[in-house]
């Protein structure tokens, strides 16, 4: 999504959100968009300043970064961490080939659908694992 900054032929101003830039000239040629003040569909695309995050605007609360933490720790603690054969593994414990136990590791989101359309319960994790060497 992306948020112009528009005019009319009139110099009325406005915003709105749009699906790309040829989703919005689209709608512009077929005469879809009207300003919002006149209702004119001569509409531009008008001058704006692009909006840049600061390192200082990027902030994560402190109980959330702390929650993730304590998260982490937990599974690093308490499950083992079998890397990139975590879908092979999941689906091994569910069929009974090896026992059950807590893991945690990666996995391609179609593998990670597939076991979970088959009835295995799985979940993402909001962090990416540390890689583990043995």
């Amino acid at each position: 999504m992306i948020r112009f900054h528009l005019k009319c032929d009139q110099n009325h101003a406005f915003e709105s959100w749009f699906q790309s830039g040829a989703a919005f000239d689209k709608l512009v040629a077929a005469g879809m968009i009207n300003c919002t003040s006149c209702g004119s569909t001569a509409v531009t695309k008008s001058v704006m300043a692009p909006s840049v995050s600061t390192s200082s605007d990027i902030t994560v609360p402190k109980k959330a970064e702390t929650a993730l933490a304590e998260l982490r720790k937990q599974v690093e603690a308490n499950s083992d961490y079998v890397g990139t054969s975590f879908a092979k593994e999941a689906r091994d414990m569910h069929d009974g080939i090896v026992p059950e136990r807590p893991i945690y590791g990666e996995a391609k989101l179609d593998d990670a659908k597939k076991l979970v359309d088959d009835g295995i319960p799985v979940m993402p994790l909001p962090f990416v694992p540390r890689k583990k060497t043995n």
